[in-house]
C-alpha cells in the first residue's frame, strides 16, 4: 500500500469513529446543530481521504499507464476526468 492510500485509510478510520459518535449523538437526542456540525466534519474528512486516494492513483497507476503507452495512458486520464467531474458536481 502506497503512502497516499495509507493516509486515506487513517482518515477513513477517523471518520468511522466520527460516524459512531454521530449515531450516539442522535440516539441521545443531542442538539441538531451539534449533530449537523459533526456530520459536516465527517464529510470534509471523507473528501480529504478521496483526494489522497486520487493522488495515489495519479502518482502510480496513471503514471505507469502513461509510460506503457498512449492508449493505456489515455484510458487512465479519462478515468480521472470522470471522477473529477463527479467530485465537482
Amino acid at each position: 500500500m502506497n503512502e497516499g492510500k495509507k493516509k486515506a485509510a487513517m482518515k477513513l478510520k477517523t471518520v468511522k469513529g466520527q460516524i459512531d459518535g454521530i449515531i450516539k449523538m442522535i440516539e441521545e437526542d443531542r442538539y441538531c446543530i451539534d449533530v449537523s456540525t459533526q456530520i459536516l466534519s465527517a464529510i470534509a474528512l471523507l473528501k480529504k481521504a478521496n483526494i489522497d486516494v486520487l493522488d495515489a492513483h495519479i502518482r502510480s497507476c496513471v503514471k505507469d499507464a502513461i509510460l506503457q503507452g498512449e492508449e493505456e495512458g489515455q484510458e487512465k486520464i479519462e478515468e480521472i476526468i470522470t471522477v473529477i467531474d463527479k467530485y465537482i458536481k
